[in-house]
């Protein structure tokens, strides 16, 4: 898998037709080797999540990423929502933390 952000893309593209998608390498603030691809923060907006609790989105978008996540990615901040729960957040995109690990500890 050379480009992991790509593959991501397609993964939940083809399985969650999404409304909106978002998907952002964050390797670089953390302490990992230049081009790790490690860190992702991932926001999806689709219907497939309509009548669907927060966990089993979780479970559903971590199944689609397998092979992605028993691999290069480390960690993943994931934040599906339905297209209302999207619409009703203002359509915000939820920022990651700095990464307080490792090197980049103060």
């Amino acid at each position: 898998m050379n480009d992991v952000k790509t593959f991501i893309e397609e993964q939940l593209t083809a399985a969650l037709s999404p409304q909106y998608l978002n998907v952002v390498d964050e390797s670089h603030g953390h302490n990992v080797p230049a081009g790790a691809q490690s860190h992702f923060n991932v926001t999806v907006v689709s219907d497939a999540f309509d009548n669907v609790r927060r966990v089993p989105r979780h479970q559903k978008v971590n199944a689609l990423l397998a092979e992605a996540l028993a691999g290069p990615v480390h960690a993943l901040a994931l934040h599906p929502y339905t297209p209302a729960e999207w619409e009703a957040r203002g359509e915000s995109v939820v920022a990651s933390p700095d990464c307080l690990g490792g090197s980049k500890k103060g």
